[in-house]
């Protein structure tokens, strides 16, 4: 198992109560959906998982085998570089174009060979199909182009986990569909996928294990479609929801 939470208690760093008795698991190539009201505790619970928020309390709290409750911070960076994290808002450095993005990333994370930086480069670029941008800057992309650079980054280290927080936020439909799919292609390789979202309707074609946060509590939901589309109102998750948000973000799109 890649992560394992019972019983867990998560807090914000002034003391607030976010989720309790969390119960969450991890298994390698599992493809998990993580729904809920805004301000539910779906990004503060992913916080936990890259260590940018220390756990309060839990009977178990492992992530790749180490015990997170008792973990020295030096050890952290290691950790993260089994990681992909991808955020709604891209985080690309604006002050690079892509390959440099990409490069960044893997003499960040001790890559010193020239050509196998290259190599590795390369490799992620047609994976996500983005071969023709390496020499974009981040503002020459479309909103989709710039998620799917985002997701290059994620997968250049071949992470055990890759975290995504609203990944289809401000993407259109057919945009959302295309940056699941690539998601769901990176668990055919083993490496697992946590992804927030408020977008319910992506579920229906891309199914997966659903977890929801609800009144301080995460929850293991049906994996039934019909059922889990009647908690779309506890959600902020409909359509109507989703294509309403849409409407004022369609400049993104590809």
């Amino acid at each position: 198992m890649l992560i394992d939470y019972k019983n867990a208690t998560i807090r914000q760093d002034d003391g607030s109560l976010v989720l309790e008795h969390v119960d969450f698991h991890v298994n390698e190539g599992e493809f998990i959906y993580i729904i809920g009201r805004v301000g539910s505790g779906k990004s503060t619970l992913l916080k936990t998982l890259y260590f940018e928020l220390d756990l309060d309390e839990a009977d178990n709290a492992m992530v790749f085998n180490h015990d997170i409750r008792k973990l020295k911070r030096r050890y952290v960076p290691a950790l993260r570089r089994q990681m992909g994290i991808i955020f709604q808002d891209f985080q690309l450095l604006s002050d690079r174009n892509v390959h440099d993005n990409l490069q960044f990333v893997l003499k960040a994370t001790g890559w010193k060979d020239k050509e196998e930086i290259e190599q590795r480069i390369s490799e992620v670029l047609e994976d996500v199909e983005m071969t023709e941008k390496t020499e974009r800057m981040p503002h020459e992309l479309s909103g989709g182009e710039q998620q799917r650079i985002a997701i290059a980054r994620a997968i250049l280290n071949k992470p055990k986990v890759i975290i995504a927080d609203e990944p289809t936020g401000n993407l259109d439909p057919e945009t959302a569909n295309n940056i699941i799919q690539l998601l769901r292609n990176v668990t055919q390789t083993g490496t697992s996928v946590v992804m927030t979202t408020h977008n319910i309707p992506l579920l229906k074609d891309y199914p997966g294990i659903v977890y929801r946060c609800c009144g301080k509590h995460l929850e293991l939901v049906t994996d039934d479609y019909n059922k889990i589309m009647m908690l779309s109102d506890d959600t902020d998750s409909s359509q109507e929801t989703y294509n309403s948000g849409y409407e004022v973000r369609e400049d993104l799109s590809v």
